[in-house]
């Protein structure tokens, strides 16, 4: 999935503008994100394991004024403390993070008790015949996708790693149906 799609700017802006106070971006990469964020957040810290990618991000920071940090690091051990952050953001990251149960476990623990949140993603289709597709086509979108798996159950994911959802939005975008599924919501630590 391109990230530079147009179609996705309606779900960056929606999420992006409910984040509040110090906010965490899990897989922050060339740092698109930076643009949509509203006034109530007011720190960004961006955490990405590419150099090349928060290289590119640190060239989208200039001329804002929201304060942005960039992390080299793994979502599997995010370095920052235990309940440091008000908002955690994921957009389509949660299907290219190896060990995402571990790394989910991770921004519950550096999410403050009455933190949140918000994710946009893409991932398994509730249709069966859909689902097959993105079961056959898993392995091979995974090697040339930068270890992208179409067949993620987010919210399930999300929800086994303490999390209560509050919101959760599905549905397909235009393009092929195994590769645009979509999970957009918000969730809170149990």
């Amino acid at each position: 999935m391109g990230m530079r799609k147009k179609d996705l700017e309606v779900y960056r802006h929606r999420l992006l503008s409910a984040a509040e106070g110090r906010v965490l971006e899990v897989g922050v990469g060339s740092g698109l994100n930076f643009p949509h964020y509203g006034k109530k957040a007011v720190s960004v810290v961006g955490l990405d394991p590419s150099s090349k990618l928060l290289s590119m991000a640190e060239g989208g920071i200039t001329g804002g004024t929201l304060p942005i940090e960039l992390l080299r690091g793994s979502a599997e051990a995010i370095p920052l403390r235990d309940e440091s952050v008000d908002t955690l953001v994921t957009t389509w990251t949660l299907c290219s993070i190896p060990d995402v149960a571990h790394a989910l476990s991770e921004m519950r623990r550096v999410l403050k008790p009455t933190g949140r949140l918000l994710f946009v993603e893409h991932g398994q289709s509730p249709d069966e015949n859909v689902r097959r597709w993105q079961d056959r086509l898993n392995p091979l979108w995974k090697r040339i996708g930068g270890g992208c798996h179409l067949n993620r159950a987010i919210g399930e994911l999300i929800k086994d790693a303490g999390f209560r959802v509050e919101r959760l939005d599905t549905g397909y975008i235009k393009g092929p149906k195994p590769m645009t599924f979509m999970f957009e919501g918000s969730a809170r630590r149990s």
